[in-house]
């Protein structure tokens, strides 16, 4: 069960975090270089308070102690009913990059800070849970990412998932520095826009996966648009965690 609450229904890169410059151009660089700053951190707890405003679905705010260890251990402590969105939170840069093909690093736009870099690619689709009913409709589906990257601190602040000109889910991250070292985030705010039958079926089964829950929740139209926060508190990183936790 908690193996199917921690992956990611699509690339979702909300809490990795990013090494770079504004004068890297190549976009494997910076896929290996967050790699490399995401792997320094050998583990950590916190503590999330999640809120969800979803039409057709409604969840009080939700605590939850979660524990990770490199490369892939990560429990999660919870009373009762509740739920955690699949946004990548404990999946590493490399992991979430493979959702994505024909990446480049798009050229500075005017309405993006001097200090940002945006990464751009287009969404695998076989990387999503959904059911495609032919080929030409799997062909035609071609949702596309922008990863806004904060070249100051080297982490990524917005990732925007789009079909065309049409916003399908919005990320936006804020950081603070813990304990004077590390760059973590502090809080996450996800946005759904969804208008296409197919996605909607993507988030329904997504926000399905409920811990200590068989209950199925069920969007009555097509139409979807919603939030879910995330807020972070009480880090405590590479203090050792033993592998017992895990068990």
């Amino acid at each position: 069960m908690i193996k199917k609450i921690l992956y990611s229904f699509f690339f979702i890169l909300f809490n990795c975090l990013l090494v770079g410059n504004s004068n890297i151009r190549d976009y494997s660089q910076i896929i290996n270089l967050t790699e490399q700053k995401y792997r320094s951190i050998n583990d950590y707890e916190v503590d999330l308070e999640i809120s969800v405003k979803i039409p057709a679905f409604r969840m009080p705010k939700k605590k939850y102690k979660v524990f990770f260890k490199q490369p892939n251990k990560v429990k999660l402590k919870t009373k009762g009913f509740g739920l955690l969105p699949k946004t990548g939170i404990f999946t590493s840069p490399l992991e979430n990059f493979d959702n994505l093909k024909n990446m480049k690093i798009m050229a500075q736009n005017p309405s993006v800070r001097k200090d940002n870099i945006i990464i751009h690619g287009d969404l695998i689709v076989d990387s999503l849970a959904l059911d495609m009913p032919n080929e030409y409709a799997k062909l035609t589906f071609k949702p596309t990412v922008e990863v806004s990257i904060d070249t100051n601190n080297w982490v990524i602040t917005n990732v925007t998932t789009k079909i065309d000109t049409l916003k399908l889910i919005e990320i936006n991250n804020k950081y603070e520095l813990i304990k004077n070292t590390y760059f973590m985030p502090i809080e996450s705010k996800v946005e759904y826009y969804v208008k296409d039958a197919r996605l909607t079926k993507w988030i329904n089964r997504d926000l399905n996966v409920v811990m200590g829950s068989e209950k199925n929740f069920e969007f009555n139209n097509d139409i979807v648009r919603g939030f879910i926060q995330v807020k972070y508190f009480n880090y405590r990183i590479n203090k050792g965690i033993d592998d017992k936790i895990f068990k």
